[in-house]
């Protein structure tokens, strides 16, 4: 279809998740090039989507340490597609439960995104998750063991969004794709 030919990969390094890989294409006029490339399982991100009484909506988020950046990240509640065979809504329900200790009612999927692109083959599924209720979580890690949850109205995170204090690319679409949908909503309920 786009006339680039996928020769093969060669692997230089296994993981737990992911796998590192030369890989050797041929171009449309026919030149041979490789890319190096993260194999990945795919990841799954959620929106905890609450309405307060008077309708405002919030969301729940997590302040995390990521040790590829060496800071905090305020994030959606998110993992690795690492259970083989697991649909991805079911993957965003468990990782709802272990991160947020929240229990969604509804799963709406919002978007696929490509993280990465340029170097990954990743896949990251984005859902809507309302009817939230509490449950005990279940973190993994110490990373997770350390997080803090926020709970913020939705028009203060948006906010964050412009001021650069969330910069994380599935946080930063999924919070962009609730709104959208909230306001497309609103408007045909007019």
């Amino acid at each position: 279809m786009t006339g680039f030919r996928h020769l093969g990969d060669t692997a230089v390094h296994q993981g737990h998740i992911w796998k590192v890989v030369v890989s050797e294409f041929e171009s449309p006029s026919g030149e041979l090039f490789s890319r190096d490339i993260v194999r990945s399982p795919g990841s799954v991100g959620v929106v905890p989507l609450v309405f307060d009484a008077e309708g405002l909506a919030s969301v729940v988020l997590v302040r995390q340490y990521r040790p590829s950046c060496d800071r905090n990240l305020i994030e959606i509640p998110a993992g690795m597609r690492d259970v083989p065979g697991e649909p991805p809504v079911e993957t965003g329900r468990r990782e709802l439960i272990e991160e947020a200790g929240l229990s969604p009612g509804e799963m709406v999927s919002l978007l696929d995104i490509l993280p990465s692109a340029g170097m990954t083959d990743s896949v990251c599924s984005i859902f809507l998750a309302t009817g939230c209720t509490p449950v005990e979580h279940d973190r993994h890690g110490p990373e997770e063991q350390e997080m803090e949850l926020l709970h913020l109205p939705l028009d203060d995170a948006l906010a964050m969004i412009d001021s650069g204090e969330i910069c994380d690319a599935k946080t930063v679409t999924g919070l962009l794709a609730t709104e959208r949908r909230l306001r497309l909503e609103a408007s045909t309920e007019k």
